[in-house]
């Protein structure tokens, strides 16, 4: 199968949602599909007593949430699907970001009952800053929900974006009897004592079809072909282009939980979705037809399997072909590595690959080569662009709870900040180690890990802290200066970066006014100018 082939054959994509939307069971059920897996797990869920696939963290099977992204391939209808199951929970909302850089495109999952909410809204907003491809999930259609009009009005008005259904619900909750596609003029039925694959799908020939009345019953039969002469009416035709510009969102509705709606969701996506796409670095633009391999490390995580420590870079491929045993060059490191064992995933399953091809994401075994963001080619110098990286909006310092644990401390803590788990910033003056977090969960997860697979303890206690902020001048001396007289608020990244945490707004605004030569970035993407 030649290159163009092989890129041709791939969609790779994430799923993304508010906590709760039904976001992991969603990936499930495309597993499902796929015969990657027999039996789905559903998040939450006494039906099936099984820890979803991709959840595979044990603190996510103790707190039913996914605090990873999660990275599953499989194939269906001799298209090879990557999914990057995302963290729904907005503190870890740097790994969701993260991962959006590795993707093609995406599917929202929208609540049916709570429509769209506070993490929905800043998630659509990063797709909307990358023009990334939109389809939209309205799921949970089993309950008693939202009217559907009032939703896509809520969409289209808090998303910012244009949205047109291709599927629509006959009756919601308890009377919900199934979607009408609009796209191919069929109905599925709903059946809920059915949670594996539906496919009791009624062929029509069109809305006015007779057998829709026998399928459904009159009532529904009338609402629906109502509903559908307002959609057609109201909404513009499908325009794939314009999808693929990310300026309009098609819309399903279906449930997860159930299997159902999956099914047409999947297969529209397959023919629709984009490919793997051209992608932005510090030189040029890199194709993925380019014969040369290149490629970014977007994540990375350390103990994937506990029992064996081991560390592991999440790697897209951007152009070229990705071979096993071949030596690759190493921009920021500049050397050459190569990888013996590089593998593919199903959730914490791994799979050896020999070769790789853009859109894949595969899993590199580390010994400490990679941080988040580096570049891989065959030769050539350059870095892809737009890794996301933020100011932390809570700031702890770190206390040792057992000094005879104190070098696995600061290897567990060094290696989640790489991970991207959290930011840990070094004192300068003190050598005191302070975590930098977007919310308190991160915390959580910290101490549990440090606990669990490094052997190691600590507390955190709070500290009176504003803003972290990167500082670069080509004025030495005014550097110097603010160095010496901002001593006890001047840290470093694991970088070694130099980065200011002010006490206050107050205390910003005056350094900013006062040290006019200095700039004060408020994320780390300036490394990449």
């Amino acid at each position: 199968m030649s290159l163009i082939q092989q890129i041709n054959k791939r969609r790779t994509f994430a799923i993304i949602s508010h906590p709760d939307a039904g976001k992991t069971t969603l990936t499930e059920k495309f597993l499902l599909f796929g015969g990657a897996i027999q039996t789905a797990g559903a998040v939450k869920s006494n039906k099936i007593k099984k820890s979803a696939t991709s959840d595979f963290m044990e603190i996510e099977r103790q707190r039913g949430i996914s605090v990873a992204t999660s990275v599953m391939s499989f194939e269906y209808q001799d298209t090879l699907i990557n999914i990057l199951d995302t963290p729904g929970h907005k503190d870890f909302a740097e790994d969701t970001y993260r991962t959006l850089t590795a993707v093609d495109s995406v599917i929202l999952v929208v609540d049916c009952v709570k429509g769209v909410e506070a993490q929905t809204k800043k998630l659509m907003e990063v797709c909307r800053m990358r023009n990334t491809p939109v389809i939209i999930f309205i799921n949970k259609l089993d309950m008693e929900g939202r009217d559907p009009f009032d939703l896509l009005d809520e969409l289209e008005e808090h998303l910012s974006i244009n949205v047109r259904p291709l599927s629509w619900p006959i009756n919601i909750g308890k009377e919900f009897k199934g979607v009408y596609k609009l796209f191919d003029h069929s109905v599925n039925l709903f059946d809920a004592s059915i949670t594996d694959i539906q496919e009791n799908i009624v062929e029509i020939s069109d809305i006015q079809d007779a057998k829709l009345d026998q399928t459904v019953g009159e009532r529904d039969a009338s609402k629906l072909r109502e509903d559908v002469e307002l959609i057609e009416g109201v909404y513009e035709p499908f325009d794939q282009e314009l999808y693929k510009e990310g300026l309009l969102a098609p819309v399903f509705f279906g449930s997860a939980l159930y299997n159902f709606g999956i099914k047409e969701l999947l297969e529209k996506f397959i023919e629709i979705a984009p490919l793997p796409g051209p992608r932005k670095t510090s030189n040029r633009d890199i194709t993925p037809t380019e014969e040369k391999f290149s490629g970014f490390v977007f994540k990375i995580h350390a103990n994937l399997d506990p029992n064996h420590r081991d560390r592991i870079a999440f790697l897209r491929v951007c152009s070229g072909t990705f071979e096993r045993n071949k030596f690759f060059y190493h921009v920021r490191n500049e050397k050459k590595l190569r990888f013996s064992a590089p593998f593919s995933f199903m959730a914490s399953k791994r799979d050896i690959v020999e070769q790789a091809y853009a859109g894949d994401v595969v899993g590199l075994y580390d010994s400490g080569n990679f941080k988040i963001g580096d570049t891989l080619t065959e030769g050539e110098k350059f870095s892809f662009k737009g890794m996301p990286s933020f100011s932390p909006e809570l700031f702890r310092t770190v206390v040792n709870t057992d000094p005879m644990k104190t070098k696995q401390l600061h290897k567990g803590l060094e290696q989640l900040s790489e991970e991207g788990v959290a930011q840990l910033f070094t004192r300068k003056m003190g050598n005191a180690r302070v975590i930098g977090t977007v919310g308190e969960l991160q915390f959580e997860v910290i101490q549990y890990r440090l606990k669990h697979e490094y052997s190691a303890s600590c507390n955190f206690e709070p500290m009176a802290a504003h803003k972290a902020c990167w500082i670069t001048s080509e004025n030495e001396q005014q550097l110097n200066d603010f160095l010496r007289i901002k001593a006890s608020n001047i840290y470093t990244d694991k970088d070694g970066n130099i980065v200011f945490i002010a006490d206050s707004a107050w205390v910003l605004q005056s350094a900013q006014e006062q040290y006019s030569d200095l700039e004060f970035h408020f994320n780390s993407d300036f490394m990449l100018n």
